[in-house]
């Protein structure tokens, strides 16, 4: 329900995309040593204009399905294609920081990827886990796009997902 009228609960800054991760990490840590599935994430000096709560809600979903679908291996969380200031004309380029969750899960059919922004769409795994709603990865989409970000799914079934959040390294221009 909140998701609806975000406007007047953000609280869009510069925030640590790194502070925001290892948050997430960190709620779900008993997660994956009760599951022993690995997690390689290295830490990234990235920032990102964002709100911190609603993106850590995001990256948390992501990581609660990732970790659903795991049942051997681990989830690899890393920036792909990292933009990197120019320290001599002081000029940021422009490609978007892409923050990749990735697994070992079970995948997702391919005839399901299509659907799986929609809400209340469980596919097949959805139908097989009991727990699964439908709502996370709709909302998930929702808020990415309402804080100016992208959100985007590669999978393979039986080898795993990968989840792609990018964020512009533009500032917003307010007038």
């Amino acid at each position: 329900l909140r998701t609806e009228d975000m406007s007047a609960d953000l609280k869009l800054a510069r925030s640590s995309l790194d502070r925001i991760i290892r948050e997430q990490i960190h709620k779900y840590a008993g997660i994956f040593v009760a599951k022993k599935l690995s997690l390689s994430y290295e830490g990234t000096d990235a920032t990102v204009l964002t709100d911190e709560k609603w993106l850590g809600f995001v990256i948390g979903q992501i990581l609660s399905n990732a970790l659903k679908y795991t049942r051997t291996g681990g989830i690899h969380i890393y920036l792909k294609n990292s933009p990197v200031r120019n320290y001599v004309s002081n000029i940021t380029p422009t490609t978007p920081i892409t923050l990749v969750i990735e697994d070992t899960g079970i995948g997702i059919r391919a005839e399901d990827l299509p659907r799986i922004f929609e809400k209340g769409y469980t596919g097949v795994n959805g139908r097989d886990d009991n727990r699964a709603t439908g709502i996370g990865l709709y909302l998930s989409n929702k808020i990415m796009r309402k804080l100016g970000h992208r959100l985007y799914i590669t999978s393979t079934e039986g080898k795993g997902t990968k989840v792609f959040l990018e964020f512009s390294v533009e500032d917003l221009n307010m007038y």
